[in-house]
């Protein structure tokens, strides 16, 4: 039976693969936002995905690293689970997600068509909770959701190089926080100093659709731009994602307001980065405070 932490969960409206396994979906604010004929999130914008045919999910609770920025709960986190085989998780999400829109079909705001849409997913986002590279059938989820026509966005911390090279979504987002060792093991706090694994998952980048999502928090990495910018150089990512902090969820008992940035802050800040590497801004998003840069070819 799911401990505690996953009750807690299902009432913040995630929906469980099993009694027994962490697997789980969870649509996110921008899937319904988009459902009732609203704004897409960013990544519509950036790279033409809609998101209403967008599946958030994860297919573990477990991380490596406490990062003070993440909004979600570290008491919510498990430590042991029963892994939910990829065919059980694959077969499930298009009932997870009816079940967890089903309300919005007598919605006067939500159009038939839409709803109808959304539920024949197109795109698996990997990145609702937890380290997806510490689900140890990675690999073997992602072929299957590409087989099953599914465009998959993995989005990863990096620490699991090993796991990254054998994963073949669409995209792969890796994340870099930090412009040097110190600051990284301050802000994400990882069980054990990753820092090097983390280098090692960036350099992996080159030669792959892939994206570096660096999140800025006023006051604890927001300097260095050039340190940025040769990292991001070295990896050879396609696309590097400047994105502020957001003062939300659990994050707000480790955060200030005054640490999240003004997407003007977050803007200035990635022209900095962008004077010193082969990088230049492509698009941005105000409202949720994200700046792209992409690579010269």
């Amino acid at each position: 039976m799911h401990s505690e932490a996953c009750k807690a969960l299902r009432r913040q409206g995630y929906q469980f693969v099993s009694p027994a396994s962490s697997a789980a979906v969870k649509p996110c604010m921008w899937n319904k936002r988009a459902l009732r004929g609203g704004e897409m999130c960013y990544k519509a914008q950036f790279y033409g995905i809609e998101s209403h045919r967008c599946v958030q999910m994860t297919p573990t609770l477990r991380c490596n690293q406490h990062c003070l920025f993440c909004w979600r709960s570290f008491e919510h986190e498990v430590v042991e689970e029963e892994e939910c085989p990829p065919p059980a998780i694959i077969e499930n999400l298009r009932r997870l997600q009816k079940k967890a829109l089903s309300g919005y079909k007598v919605s006067p705001y939500v159009a038939p068509e839409r709803f109808a849409e959304a539920l024949r997913p197109t795109m698996v986002a990997i990145s609702l909770s937890g380290e997806p590279t510490c689900y140890s059938r990675l690999p073997e989820l992602i072929d299957g959701l590409n087989t099953g026509g599914y465009t998959t966005f993995l989005v990863s911390n990096g620490t699991r190089p090993d796991v990254l090279s054998r994963c073949r979504p669409y995209q792969v987002y890796v994340s870099l926080d930090a412009p040097d060792r110190e600051t990284y093991l301050g802000l994400c706090r990882p069980r054990e100093d990753y820092w090097d694994r983390v280098q090692e998952s960036l350099a992996g980048l080159a030669g792959r659709r892939s994206a570096i999502r660096t999140t800025v928090v006023h006051g604890y990495n927001d300097f260095a731009p050039e340190r940025y910018a040769a990292l991001y150089q070295d990896s050879g990512a396609r696309f590097v994602e400047v994105k502020g902090y957001m003062y939300l969820g659990y994050s707000r008992n480790r955060l200030q307001r005054d640490q999240m940035p003004e997407h003007s802050d977050v803007r200035a800040f990635a022209e900095k980065i962008a004077q010193h590497c082969d990088y230049t801004i492509r698009d941005e998003s105000p409202a949720s405070r994200v700046v792209c840069l992409e690579r010269n070819v």
